[in-house]
């Protein structure tokens, strides 16, 4: 059903979204990666960040589970944007960085911790992911269809838990900033340790 929903409003989607000003998200995010580093866009939706990063001088690769928001988001930021699933990703040490932003939010509660750990797989040492949820402990399906798993510190510390080193976990909460949305969503900053020397 979630897939449904973004292909029936894969348009009007990426406009609202595109709009959105996340300069605040960015300003946390992009100190932490390498000058020009690779940064992957999972859940690249509107396209509107992996622009944000090719525009910023980082390389940039990009996913999405939906095939009308990767067409939309390859037009947008100029890049192939691959048609694929979180579970689908098979990279070793490959990123600078990872954004996942408002993204893994919709991998079902009890695939959160594989998801994690492909991630975490892609990532190179001394990397940082980044990922957004919306604030809660539910897994839930809204009024459009669109299934969503909700998180707070606790459920995110147990889809965490599995993965070998982690350097520091930082997370902060922000309120949604689209027009009449009021969503408190959980943000988080995952940090891997740099390789031994």
């Amino acid at each position: 059903m979630t897939l449904g929903y973004y292909t029936q409003h894969a348009e009007a989607y990426a406009h609202t979204t595109r709009t959105v000003d996340m300069a605040p998200l960015y300003a946390r995010f992009l100190p932490h990666v390498p000058v020009g580093g690779l940064v992957l866009d999972a859940g690249s939706g509107s396209g509107r960040d992996a622009l944000a990063f090719l525009q910023q001088g980082y390389a940039v690769e990009a996913f999405d589970a939906s095939p009308e928001l990767a067409q939309l988001a390859s037009l947008h930021a100029g890049i192939p944007v691959k048609v694929m699933r979180f579970q689908d990703l098979d990279d070793t040490g490959r990123f600078d960085a990872i954004w996942a932003c408002a993204s893994l939010l919709h991998v079902p509660e009890r695939e959160q911790p594989e998801a994690w750990r492909r991630l975490w797989r892609a990532l190179k040492p001394g990397g940082v992911v980044y990922a957004s949820y919306k604030l809660g402990q539910a897994e839930r399906v809204d009024e459009a269809g669109r299934a969503f798993t909700d998180a707070d510190e606790a459920r995110l510390s147990e889809w965490l838990n599995p993965l070998r080193g982690i350097a520091r976990v930082e997370t902060w909460l922000t309120t949604d900033q689209r027009p009449g949305q009021k969503q408190t969503w959980l943000n988080a900053l995952v940090y891997r340790q740099t390789a031994p020397r």
